[in-house]
């Protein structure tokens, strides 16, 4: 056995690489700063990040905050070997649940957690993550790396999230609401960050390769198309929000319609949802046959192709719905408010 006063111990022989850390550091910094926007104009690298509300426009703000992760959708981005668009999906879980509650994302912080620090690999996490800010229009103010050996198996990671928005006063969602409302759905880029749990296991017990080409997306392999990132809706719906048309936002995510929906409606009121009013995309029907899983645990489990619901009075349906598209919504009209509680439905959902 050797000694280890003679040999002199450092950190890099208990798995920890404070060089590849500084490497990663220099990688993201102009990843960082494509980021900027007014109020937030620190340089990474300070113990903490900085944002003043004052630059960016609020009088009288209401801070909303929100923290997520991405879930086990990371276990096929490690073993595909893609890393680029998970961050994405991190920024798109917070910064769409603040959005429901009319705040605008302001910045984003990221941790991000490893047993050996790949610096190729980190680079590419946090170039998604910053790809997310810049369409959320948040500023990535800050973050945390953490090499930790013997935590987690060789090439394995984590990731948290944290986003801070804000909203004046008095503006927050949602709003007052009566039966007759409209319903509106918004089109998912897929799976999103849900239900991931199961993916992997109908792929592990079906024996699918996550190279072969995906039957529900031309031109991809299954791994690429379930690794698109999830969808966020902050440029779309803030104009909208601000001119007060909205009367609330439910993010689709783990419990789908029936879960979801209910967080932003008043006692007495439900939603009565129309199940054939849109098209199911290839993915859930893929899904769907692979586990003979049926519409109801679908339901539970998936967005099933509507990311984000919209609730607007009857009269400004149509002009919402409009301006919606022209943003590059996909929108299609779900149902409506009735008197009662939680999700009721019509129709067959098109598996």
């Amino acid at each position: 056995m050797s000694d280890p006063k003679k040999n002199g111990y450092t950190y890099a022989d208990a798995g920890v690489d404070i060089d590849a850390g500084n490497a990663l550091v220099r990688a993201i910094a102009p990843l960082a700063k494509s980021t900027r926007r007014a109020g937030a104009d620190s340089e990474l690298g300070g113990f903490g990040g900085l944002f003043d509300l004052k630059a960016a426009g609020f009088s009288d703000p209401i801070l909303v905050a929100a923290n997520d992760g991405v879930g086990t959708k990371l276990k096929i981005a490690i073993d595909v070997g893609k890393h680029d668009t998970v961050g994405i999906d991190l920024v798109a879980m917070c910064v769409n649940d603040l959005i429901v509650q009319g705040a605008e994302p302001l910045f984003f912080l990221d941790y991000y957690a490893t047993g050996a620090l790949d610096v190729s690999a980190g680079t590419d996490i946090i170039a998604g993550i910053a790809e997310g800010c810049r369409q959320a229009g948040a500023a990535l103010i800050g973050g945390e790396t953490a090499e930790m050996p013997g935590m987690y198996s060789e090439g394995d990671y984590d990731l948290a999230g944290f986003s801070v928005g804000a909203a004046e006063r008095g503006h927050l969602l949602p709003k007052e609401m009566q039966a007759g409302d409209v319903i509106l759905g918004l089109g998912s880029n897929g799976l999103h960050s849900n239900g991931f749990s199961l993916v992997r296991r109908l792929v592990a017990d079906n024996g699918i390769d996550y190279g072969a080409p995906a039957p529900f997306a031309e031109g991809m392999s299954i791994g690429e198309a379930l690794l698109i990132g999830t969808r966020i809706y902050v440029k779309s719906l803030m104009p909208v929000i601000r001119a007060g048309e909205i009367k609330g936002l439910a993010h689709i995510t783990g419990g789908g319609f029936i879960e979801n929906i209910p967080r932003v409606l008043p006692k007495g009121l439900g939603a009565e949802i129309d199940l054939s009013s849109w098209e199911v995309p290839g993915v859930f029907k893929w899904l769907d046959q692979l586990g003979n899983i049926g519409p109801k645990e679908m339901l539970r489990t998936f967005n099933c192709g509507i990311g984000m619901v919209v609730i607007v009075a009857a009269e400004q349906a149509a002009g919402v719905a409009e301006q919606l598209t022209e943003a590059g919504e996909r929108v299609v009209t779900l149902g409506t408010l009735v008197a009662g509680e939680g999700v009721s439905t019509t129709g067959a959902l098109g598996l």
